[in-house]
């Protein structure tokens, strides 16, 4: 479900209160009330790929159940990763693998090409794959009781609000409260919830949507505009994946909320970090989190040498790379993360501290640095992303922009001046940034009115696709 749509707005209110009309004594009814939900808004994308989702829960289930009983559980556990992981690694990779073999040995004078593999990819496969894998690993190295009701761990792999783009959501904190009994209506969470739902809505809608007309402007035909308005929009597109992904997640976590569950923080002001590992503790949390338990820390994490530390960190995102998508360009985009954070390791930058002004200089370095990398993120191939970092650099380019409409620009100025101002205070002053939760009822509800107008005068409402479905 898309959450900016109208379906959303017709459909969801329908969820919400047929929920809370089964009796709270029937926790099982509710859970797979909310099982058919997941899978049949699931099967809205493509429905035949509902099996691929069936066939990952069926598999990391039945792997976790083998563990105790079985002779050579290191066995299992492999077979079941195997298994866990062939979807995905079909659907995402056969085809870049089978390009990339294509052109390596085209290089050498050879035609190959494998006909048919043009595959649409099931829409959330990363998330869910990577969420069942956690549990199954979980299970195995005993963090986990392997549950045995198959209704409750579906419902955990395929919950409707954080299938499709997160957040990657740990067993340990979802599988108890599918499996305790949710009694009442909790008032203050709804309420919480909706504030989630009406911030997501407006990063989405007034700001990420907003910008995303120029950057796609620009970004389709680079070659036709100057470096200062290449520049702009990869600054703008900066700030687009930021509110596009983090809108997503409010309202994902926002939906959670009103049906009584607590899910994931997946960000945390990412741009006010002062490094590249920094940024990494904020962004995406539950990749993050994911990447460092089930990959960095197996390899041996920081309890090693120095130099099999700095290759642990370049293998983790390298795999973030990969986990991104199947192009060199998020290759690149991950290994640059991993070599930033090395850099910075080496040169002992975690225990510098240079003061108000060091602090605010670190910010804007680091903010620079995510910037160039999302310039491989966002183009399609090495040489679109080459070629923008090359006009940007051109020197010999007049100094001139793109202009868009005067509406176009205040409308940006206000949603990204809101924007910096909530971070900023929710960041240094968190005290004081208590509009939405203000004690006082008119400031309260002056914020939410004002917040809900600028949506419906300045919102895109085309219901565009989140960025990182397409992850």
């Amino acid at each position: 479900m898309i959450f900016n749509s109208f379906n959303f707005i017709i459909l969801f209110p329908l969820i919400f209160l047929l929920y809370y009309i089964i009796p709270a004594r029937f926790n099982k009814a509710r859970n797979a009330y909310l099982l058919l939900v997941s899978y049949l808004l699931y099967m809205k994308w493509r429905p035949i790929y509902a099996l691929i989702l069936l066939g990952v829960t069926v598999v990391t289930w039945g792997t976790s159940l083998m563990f105790k009983k079985s002779n050579h559980p290191k066995r299992v556990l492999t077979l079941g990763v195997i298994l866990a992981l062939a979807p995905l690694l079909f659907f995402k990779y056969s085809t870049f693998i089978n390009v990339s073999i294509g052109q390596a040995l085209s290089m050498l004078g050879f035609d190959f090409e494998l006909k048919g593999l043009n595959w649409a990819i099931p829409v959330g496969i990363s998330f869910f794959t990577f969420q069942a894998l956690s549990y199954m690993w979980d299970v195995y190295y005993k963090k986990q009781e392997p549950e045995r009701e198959f209704l409750t761990y579906a419902l955990f792999v395929s919950f409707f609000p954080s299938i499709l783009s997160g957040p990657i959501n740990k067993a340990s904190l979802v599988i108890p409260q599918l499996k305790n009994l949710r009694p009442y209506f909790d008032y203050s969470k709804a309420v919480k919830g909706l504030k989630l739902l009406l911030w997501g809505m407006f990063m989405k809608v007034v700001i990420a949507d907003r910008v995303a007309i120029y950057v796609d402007t620009v970004f389709a035909d680079y070659e036709s505009y100057t470096g200062l308005t290449c520049l702009l929009a990869s600054l703008l597109y900066t700030i687009q994946i930021y509110t596009d992904f983090a809108g997503y997640s409010l309202m994902a976590i926002g939906v959670g909320k009103l049906l009584g569950f607590e899910l994931t923080e997946n960000f945390r002001r990412p741009y006010f970090a002062v490094s590249v590992t920094d940024f990494w503790r904020r962004w995406h949390i539950s990749l993050s989190t994911w990447l460092k338990d089930y990959v960095y820390i197996p390899l041996g994490g920081s309890r090693c040498s120095k130099a099999r530390n700095y290759w642990n960190i370049f293998v983790t995102f390298l795999v973030s790379g990969i986990w991104h998508g199947a192009n060199w360009t998020f290759i690149v985009w991950g290994c640059m993360h991993g070599v930033s954070q090395i850099l910075e390791k080496m040169l002992d930058q975690q225990k510098c501290r240079y003061g108000r002004f060091g602090r605010i200089i670190k910010i804007i370095i680091t903010f620079l640095l995510v910037n160039f990398a999302w310039i491989f993120f966002r183009m399609p191939t090495l040489a679109d992303a080459i070629g923008v970092i090359s006009r940007i650099f051109d020197t010999s380019l007049p100094l001139t922009l793109l202009k868009t409409a005067n509406s176009s620009i205040l409308f940006m100025a206000i949603g990204l001046t809101m924007l910096f101002v909530k971070d900023f205070f929710e960041e240094y002053y968190p005290e004081k940034c208590r509009v939405f939760d203000n004690r006082h009822m008119i400031v309260r509800w002056t914020a939410y009115v004002m917040v809900f107008v600028l949506i419906m005068l300045t919102g895109v409402f085309s219901a565009d696709q989140f960025i990182y479905v397409n992850f």
